[in-house]
């Protein structure tokens, strides 16, 4: 899949994107999931399947520590594989979160019913997606996802090639490479 650079005119911008348990659990729907991140013209920098332990989940939720959900929500993300995604995109934080739509399913569904949430969510913990709020959340998210990459580097060295187009999509890594000219 080549992306002309007049779609990609404007400096991508890195996200975070989780597939949560409920939806990995059925490999129909995470392959929804998946194709509606490509149509939505995301390129996908990164992706990878995880297993957390209890501890990992209790790390990345640490700031909702005090709320209700807090227990509830690291049983959960540490009860079965996951999936998560490196994406760019020009505006991807904002582009991601539309998608998704609300974190509440049930207001998903009545007030965005084509959003990812209301078509495949089930509750308000088994929502199908995470995905990052702010800048410095997506920041810190990466680190904590794909502890290798190195985001200043990717930006200057190969975001301006994804940005103008020279790039494909490989079907078997499900990630989007650069193209290599001959």
């Amino acid at each position: 899949m080549f992306l002309s650079a007049p779609r990609l005119s404007k400096v991508l911008q890195l996200t975070l994107a989780v597939i949560k348990p409920d939806a990995v659990a059925h490999p129909v729907i995470l392959e929804a999931l998946h194709q509606r991140i490509l149509s939505n013209n995301f390129v996908i920098v990164k992706c990878k399947d995880l297993v957390w332990k209890r501890q990992d989940s209790e790390r990345f939720y640490a700031e909702h520590s005090e709320r209700f959900f807090y227990q509830r929500l690291v049983e959960f993300m540490s009860s079965g594989p996951m999936r998560a995604y490196l994406l760019a995109r020009e505006d991807a934080i904002h582009h991601w979160r539309e998608l998704m739509g609300p974190t509440k399913v049930f207001r998903a569904r009545y007030n965005s019913p084509t959003t990812l949430r209301a078509q495949f969510g089930l509750t308000d913990t088994r929502n199908t997606t995470h995905g990052s709020d702010s800048v410095e959340s997506a920041q810190r998210e990466i680190r904590f996802f794909f502890p290798d990459f190195r985001a200043e580097e990717w930006m200057e060295k190969e975001e301006p090639s994804f940005r103008s187009g020279q790039m494909h999509y490989d079907h078997q890594k499900q990630i989007h490479e650069l193209s290599t000219q001959n």
